[in-house]
């Protein structure tokens, strides 16, 4: 929505349409079409969590959902809503949200729109750690056994820190480059999915059956001991990325001109890729795997507000918003149920497609 900026003299700099709101040393700039997206987007996440709630075995009316939400309803209602089913919607919601933020920081940080999540291997890694406890956690001495013991969502969340340490290691250079960093990710990424496969040849049936549905990215029979780890993620790491955020602006020019600015910029760029990192891993680690929501969400937010690089904002409502959405039609609009994973990356590769053709005609030009 705006960026906090400090001002080191006692005149501040004026910027012709966007008017300053100034409190001290800190000001927000005022943009009326930032404000109007994401309220418009909340509407559209609102209506979709209360169409999603509504859809299913026993059809509850939007009224009656919107009643029941607001403290009203029967006790049968009450039960389906706030029992049932609000818990998966939340789940949903949380999840695309904290991914939707995760790959706005990391495409501003890398400048490049390749660089989300899932494309550069981090969630692959929570993805692996959870199909080896899934299949060979019992097996494998110490660590096989400590992993089972710690349970799946965190075991994949250590996975997915683990994996993006690696990443960050193999691509620094005297610092880190965006292309390096995509290069080095696809490879992980390429050589984590080939462990995947040998893991599921070498399981059990029942076993590898359960992997592949957790490796879809699943919301189905997901309750509130779901929604808590990722909501109070959210409540700590979304603050620290705003308030970091002002640190991308200066990072989309350069590092030499980051550094001209005053700006510490290797510490500033691994304190945000921390905090990319723990949302992506902990979104990974309560649905699976939930593909190209961090990939499209902060482009789609872009355009949406037609700023110079992913708005973390606007990034976390639509990453919100697209999940939901995408729940509603994995659950109610095909002949079958399907998990919502399916129907990201079904929206989802297409844009994948146009991204690259894009690179490749500007790399021609």
């Amino acid at each position: 929505m705006a960026v906090l900026t400090r001002h080191q003299g006692p005149v501040a700099p004026k910027v012709p349409g966007r008017p300053a709101l100034r409190r001290g040393r800190f000001s927000v700039v005022w943009r009326p079409r930032t404000v109007l997206v994401l309220v418009l987007t909340a509407l559209v996440l609102f209506a979709g969590l209360v169409v999603n709630i509504g859809r299913g075995d026993f059809p509850i009316s939007i009224p009656d959902v919107v009643a029941v939400l607001f403290g009203g309803g029967d006790r049968g209602q009450r039960f389906i809503v706030l029992d049932l089913r609000l818990p998966q919607s939340l789940t949903g919601a949380l999840v695309g949200a904290a991914l939707g933020v995760s790959g706005a920081i990391t495409q501003a940080v890398a400048r490049n729109p390749l660089a989300s999540p899932d494309i550069i291997g981090i969630t692959m890694g929570a993805s692996a750690t959870a199909v080896f406890v899934i299949v060979l956690g019992g097996g494998f001495g110490v660590v096989g056994s400590t992993l089972v013991a710690v349970g799946l969502p965190i075991a994949a969340l250590v996975g997915g820190l683990l994996t993006a340490t690696v990443i960050y290691a193999l691509a620094w250079r005297r610092g880190i480059q965006g292309y390096r960093l995509v290069l080095v990710g696809i490879g992980i990424n390429a050589m984590l999915l080939a462990v995947v496969e040998w893991m599921l040849v070498v399981a059990e049936i029942y076993e590898a059956a359960r992997a592949t549905v957790w490796l879809t990215g699943s919301l189905n029979a997901r309750g509130w001991e779901h929604v808590v780890p990722v909501g109070l993620a959210l409540v700590v790491l979304v603050p620290a990325a705003l308030v970091l955020a002002h640190a991308l602006g200066a990072l989309q020019f350069g590092d030499d001109t980051a550094r001209g600015l005053g700006m510490r910029v290797d510490r500033s760029r691994s304190a945000l890729l921390v905090v990319a990192v723990g949302l992506a891993a902990i979104a990974t680690a309560s649905a699976g795997p939930i593909a190209f929501v961090a990939l499209v969400a902060p482009q789609i937010a872009q355009r949406l507000v037609g700023a110079a690089r992913p708005p973390i904002a606007a990034s976390l409502l639509v990453g919100a918003a697209l999940t939901v959405l995408a729940d509603v039609i994995a659950r109610t609009m095909l002949p079958a149920a399907l998990p919502v994973g399916i129907v990201t990356a079904v929206l989802g590769a297409p844009y994948l497609l146009f991204l690259l053709a894009r690179h490749g005609r500007e790399a021609r030009a």
